[in-house]
C-alpha cells in the first residue's frame, strides 16, 4: 500500500469530472488498481446543499454514490499494468444503500475496492462511512470507450 501526500490532483486528472463536480479533497491510501481510501469534507458552500433542505443542509446521498464512484475511478485509472480508460463514467450501481448522510463541516471516509474488470469495465465495492457509523454501501459498475490496440 502506497501512503499518499497529496496526490490527488494528478489522480483525478484520470477522471472525466471538472473541480465544481469533485466529490474527494483527499486520498488517504491507494493500492494502484486495486483499493483506496479517500476523504471529502462537506464545506457547506456547495451548489447542491443551497436547496437540500434549507436550514437543514444534508449532503444528498447520490452524491455519496457519485464520490465512491470518483474513488473507484481513481483506484482503477491508476493501475500499473492496466493503461487508463478514455471518458470513465459511472453506468450501473447494485444493492446500494444509504444509512446516512453527512452535514457541513463532517469529513466523510470513503473506501473502494475494484472486484473485477473486463475490457472496459470495471466492478468495484464501495462504502462511505462518518465517523465509524455506515452511510453507504453499494457495488459500481465503471465503463470507459473501449482501447484499440
Amino acid at each position: 500500500m502506497i501512503a499518499m501526500q497529496d496526490p490527488l490532483q494528478e489522480a483525478l486528472k484520470l477522471l472525466p469530472h471538472g473541480p465544481e463536480f469533485r466529490f474527494l479533497d483527499r486520498l488517504v491510501s491507494l493500492v494502484p488498481g486495486k483499493e483506496g481510501v479517500g476523504e471529502y469534507r462537506v464545506r457547506g458552500d456547495e451548489w447542491c446543499l443551497r436547496g437540500h433542505l434549507p436550514g437543514d443542509p444534508l449532503l444528498p446521498g447520490v452524491l455519496l454514490v457519485e464520490s465512491a464512484a470518483q474513488l473507484a475511478g481513481v483506484v482503477a485509472q491508476n493501475d500499473p499494468e492496466i493503461s487508463p480508460l478514455p471518458e470513465l463514467k459511472l453506468t450501473a450501481m447494485r444493492s446500494v444503500k444509504i444509512f446516512g448522510t453527512a452535514r457541513p463541516g463532517e469529513t466523510i471516509r470513503i473506501e473502494s475496492r475494484v472486484t473485477g474488470r473486463l475490457g472496459n469495465l470495471i466492478q468495484a465495492s464501495a462504502q462511505a462511512y462518518l465517523g465509524e457509523k455506515l452511510l453507504l454501501s453499494a457495488e459500481l459498475t465503471l465503463a470507459g470507450q473501449a482501447v484499440k490496440p
